[in-house]
């Protein structure tokens, strides 16, 4: 006759977690147990409230935000996103997500700082400063279109003119400070970056061993007008 283990014992039915019988089991079963749940878990109700300074003033539409202040107005439409921004006075918004998971919960926060860099765009704006770097031939960078675009001449020794325009809203000059610097401002702190990714991009050397050449258009320094700190 063949007796189990479990009857010796005196154990008749199936453990539960957490029975004691088996400590390390039992925790690695609640463990595993949590991280499930965690996964499958959902917030009801999370917000983000966004505090508007003295002198901007925010309209909210359908999720279509538009920021007006002293350096301009600003839009931006986040119908996209599952969310309710609403405008609880004249200096709070709200941001609301029902049921969220972690990206969406995580979606909400995004899009708060893109507000509020809107925000800190119509009030103070931004600013990003690049450097020539060149070790034979010099670059030679003209202003063209009112400031609205650049053309990079006489890199790497090249004859071709590149020309990369600013996009909306960005202003380009020479530095009167410092020699071989351009400033780049304005008040989307999107089409700023933007706009100085795609000239440090035209200016990136193909073909070569970039470990050796490293002449080109960099961002130097970046941050708020107005003496802002930098970012």
């Amino acid at each position: 006759m063949r007796i189990s283990i479990r009857s010796k014992i005196g154990l008749t039915s199936t453990p539960s977690l957490g029975s004691g019988i088996c400590p390390s089991m039992d925790l690695m079963a609640g463990s595993a147990m949590k991280e499930r749940w965690k996964t499958k878990m959902k917030d009801i109700y999370k917000e983000e409230i966004l505090s508007i300074p003295e002198g901007v003033k925010v309209e909210v539409k359908a999720r279509q935000v538009t920021i007006t202040g002293p350096r301009g107005t600003l839009s931006k439409n986040f119908r996209h996103t599952e969310m309710d921004i609403v405008k609880l006075d004249t200096a709070r918004i709200r941001l609301v997500v029902w049921h969220g998971k972690r990206k969406h919960v995580a979606c909400l926060r995004t899009i708060r700082s893109l507000i509020n860099n809107m925000i800190i765009g119509v009030t103070k704006g931004y600013e990003y400063k690049m450097r020539f770097v060149y070790a034979h031939f010099p670059i030679n960078v003209i202003i063209a279109d009112d400031e609205k675009s650049v053309e990079i001449r006489n890199f790497l020794g090249q004859k071709i003119v590149m020309k990369v325009p600013m996009l909306e809203g960005v202003t380009i000059f020479h530095s009167k400070d410092q020699k071989d610097e351009i400033t780049l401002i304005g008040n989307d702190l999107g089409n700023v970056s933007q706009s100085a990714a795609n000239i440090q991009q035209a200016t990136t050397v193909k073909n070569k061993d970039i470990r050796k050449f490293l002449d080109g258009i960099y961002v130097s320094q970046k941050g708020q007008l107005k003496g802002a700190d930098e970012e």
